[in-house]
């Protein structure tokens, strides 16, 4: 019987990451890949790894990350906002790989059926600096600490006036999907951001929490069934557990922070067998 593995921020663009995902493979015929964003930035890079593992596990499952969702000057693919992950979601389609715009798919594993459920929620900025009460305060205080994300200059919302509003309709829609779902049946949450705010408390720099989820989804892991949650964006591989449900953090990194690391960088995390 196979497994349900994780992981997360491949960065491809990086020589030595790209070295790691093309040594990335199953160990059964049935073992299936949560994949929680940020592969790489450019159309090529993600058609590249997800094409690969594509055509190694079983079924591969994709959520994006922001870095997906940039549009850097150097991508021939200028596409911004909703229109880019639309196109990035056919991309994925067209490799057989299961999206958050897709049904979920039921996982059947020894302890019984999951839904599989890949989330794109984006974030609205209320992870706050403590004694800040609105998103402008808060940015005030992260720019004063030199702390400013890179999506400020490459992730546009359009055609929704900001992140906030895109978060917000990316909330009330998987929400409902969510709520859709048969009672009884436990869920496998995949998202970039975590859903709930702990772990980010463990940041070098606290105000980039800012960047990192909704308070939102505090609810979501309890309240919708979850066996486990995937996250990624942080660079902290680690599992933590609140309310009996264990959050995976299951990114690889940039090869500077996994250098230094023991074991093996970018194996996969085993979520269920």
């Amino acid at each position: 019987m196979g497994r349900l593995l994780a992981i997360s921020d491949l960065h491809v663009a990086y020589d030595e990451n790209r070295k790691i995902t093309e040594e990335l493979r199953p160990e059964s015929d049935d073992d299936w890949l949560l994949v929680a964003g940020d592969v790489g930035e450019t159309f090529a890079d993600i058609e590249w790894a997800l094409t690969l593992l594509a055509d190694r596990f079983a079924q591969v499952v994709w959520v994006p990350g922001n870095h997906e969702l940039w549009t850097p000057a150097s991508d021939p693919v200028q596409l911004r906002g909703e229109h880019r992950y639309q196109r990035l979601v056919e991309l994925c389609r067209g490799l057989g790989v299961l999206t958050p715009e897709d049904p979920y798919a039921l996982w059947q594993g020894e302890r019984g059926p999951v839904a599989v459920a890949p989330l794109f929620l984006l974030y609205d900025y209320t992870f706050r600096p403590p004694g800040t009460r609105t998103t402008a305060e808060a940015l005030a205080v992260a720019e004063a600490a030199g702390v400013v994300c890179t999506d400020e200059y490459l992730l546009h919302p359009d055609p929704y006036p900001s992140r906030q509003a895109w978060c917000r309709a990316r909330l009330e829609y998987t929400e409902e999907r969510l709520a859709a779902l048969p009672d009884g049946v436990p869920t496998v949450l995949i998202n970039h951001h975590p859903l709930i705010r702990q772990p980010t408390r463990v940041l070098r720099y606290p105000e980039f929490a800012l960047w990192c989820g909704t308070e939102a989804t505090d609810d979501w892991p309890v309240r919708f069934r979850a066996a486990a949650v995937v996250y990624g964006h942080l660079h902290i591989p680690r599992r933590i557990t609140r309310d009996g449900v264990p959050h995976h953090e299951v990114s690889l990194g940039y090869p500077r922070e996994w250098r230094p690391r023991g074991g093996t960088p970018g194996r996969p995390v085993v979520i269920r067998a």
